[in-house]
């Protein structure tokens, strides 16, 4: 069915898959490709293993590079896919990380558009009793965790002008930068510098519009996401959205690498789905962290408490990290007029859409 809709006339391609991959009820999976079980179009691609130290890639929580499975894509040049790379536990600090850190002024998030700043200055607080104690009534209040729908890191991005600027930038987190920095090196960019994140948040009504991340100034440098949580439906376009876009599997731990020609490539969400295993919690998640981390180790122990309160939120929920580079070495932002530095944010950049039945409304993938 869905190979057939690409070859109707009308609206474009990319925007027929996506409504059909939306559909709640679209249970005709067959056309999506699952890199747990490669073949087909995807083959093994190489990675730098040299390039990272089993000693650094274990202090952000990774395997030995030796370890990673990596595949690319036919017909996507610079495309690379790594399935779960994480060490045992691992994903829980980035989890937390997500929940309980990088939402803390003073970095950017889309409820202060329409909150006091005293409002949101300690969502995790404010949430986790009423996460913890949450059933399973669709109904309940939701907490302001589960409001979230994005954050801004280093570089924060304008969704109303859709650039960047040298006026609004904080520090960006140093234990992400290094993460980044490793898993870019992996892939052969040695010289990557963490520069600007955006954190998006889904529930299982969430979708991503239709779009390509443009505003970075220098485009030679990778696009990385990381997802933790529960899985979705990735499509991967071409350089114009009349190109029907390749469908793929993205479950938690998963990493993809968007550099060289597919660094520019329609891209999209339609749909946010039940881990596979049909449990709760993908069993990637089940473990804690080793007791034994090494010196200099990035990652940290996260208690009891704070996990029973990330679990309960991912039971419904997926989170994905995309880090980008935003200057060429020695590069500089253009001389700017005033801009404003919050503005809403439209659907179809990086921002997932919720199509909740109280609103009723369509996402936005224009």
């Amino acid at each position: 069915a869905a190979v057939a809709l690409t070859r109707e006339g009308g609206e474009d391609a990319f925007r027929r898959l996506f409504r059909f991959y939306r559909q709640r009820d679209a249970s005709d999976l067959r056309g999506v490709v699952d890199f747990s079980v490669p073949g087909g179009q995807v083959f093994r691609s190489q990675l730098s293993i040299s390039s990272v130290s089993d000693q650094d890639a274990c202090r952000v929580g990774l395997q030995p590079v030796s370890q990673w499975k990596a595949y690319g894509l036919n017909g996507y040049p610079g495309f690379i896919f790594i399935p779960n790379p994480f060490l045992p536990g691992c994903q829980r600090h980035w989890v937390k990380q997500c929940l309980k850190l990088y939402p803390q002024k003073p970095n950017v998030c889309n409820l202060d558009l329409h909150m006091a700043p005293e409002k949101t200055i300690d969502l995790w607080g404010q949430s986790k009793e009423q996460l913890r104690r949450k059933g399973s009534s669709k109904w309940e209040q939701r907490s302001l965790l589960e409001k979230l729908r994005w954050v801004t890191l280093g570089y924060h991005y304008n969704w109303e002008t859709k650039k960047y600027s040298a006026n609004h930038h904080t520090p960006f987190p140093s234990d992400l930068a290094f993460l980044s920095e490793q898993v870019a090196a992996a892939c052969g960019f040695r010289s990557f510098q963490a520069q600007a994140g955006i954190l998006n948040y889904y529930h299982f009504d969430s979708s991503l519009g239709i779009h390509v991340d443009e505003s970075e100034l220098d485009h030679s440098r990778p696009l990385l996401s990381f997802s933790f949580g529960q899985s979705s439906i990735f499509l991967l376009g071409g350089l114009k959205r009349e190109e029907a876009p390749t469908a793929m599997f993205m479950h938690s731990g998963d990493i993809m690498v968007m550099s060289g020609f597919s660094r520019l490539l329609y891209h999209a969400v339609p749909r946010v789905l039940p881990n596979p295993e049909g449990t709760a919690l993908p069993s990637c998640l089940d473990q804690a962290v080793s007791s034994d981390l090494p010196v200099g180790s990035v990652i940290e122990h996260s208690s009891d408490e704070d996990w029973q309160v990330c679990a309960k939120y991912l039971q419904s929920s997926r989170i994905n990290m995309t880090i980008r580079q935003v200057l060429a070495e020695g590069q500089k932002f253009p001389e700017e007029s005033g801009t404003n530095a919050k503005g809403q944010a439209p659907s179809e950049h990086g921002h997932p859409e919720e199509n909740s039945r109280a609103k009723r409304h369509k996402p936005n993938t224009d």
